[in-house]
């Protein structure tokens, strides 16, 4: 089914506000409920999600918290939406047997259609996009000095 969660809605927005508030320590889920209103219980399950695909790391200890798993301009939006929500398939997409004729060859085809073209333009749509967007918009920083990792 084409729709934003309320889960996907909040992964993109802690992972902006991890690279856009990034400083020399790593952003604690306490800053990130504070700062975007997130409520904590739905935080942290969508945070392990993003830790375990890669997007990124975990950092253990008092002064623990979160930090990309990578170079902003590499985290697309298409890739965070299909770690958190599967690529924005429901379970019955999947399932591709039930239902009239006109919904299997006519409906279902041009929603999978929709679907990979909102996924392709996700997939067009970086971290870094996001930040230089906030940039230009300016929207006040909490970290200290931004981090990112540049090669």
């Amino acid at each position: 089914m084409l729709k934003s969660s309320r889960k996907l809605l909040f992964a993109i927005e802690a992972v902006l506000d991890i690279a856009y508030n990034a400083a020399d320590t790593p952003v604690q889920s306490r800053e990130i409920t504070e700062r975007q209103g997130i409520p904590r219980r739905y935080l942290e399950p969508v945070l392990q999600q993003l830790v375990r695909a890669d997007i990124l790391i975990g950092v253990r200890g008092p002064r623990g918290g979160y930090r990309l798993g990578r170079e902003r301009r590499r985290i697309t939006l298409g890739e965070i939406c299909r770690t958190v929500d599967g690529g924005l398939e429901a379970e019955e997409d999947r399932q591709d047997t039930e239902g009239s004729e006109l919904g299997r060859e006519v409906l279902r085809p041009l929603w999978a259609g929709l679907r990979d073209e909102l996924l392709a333009k996700l997939d067009a749509v970086t971290i870094e996009d996001l930040c230089e967007e906030a940039r230009g918009k300016d929207i006040r920083k909490t970290g200290k000095s931004a981090l990112d990792f540049t090669i």
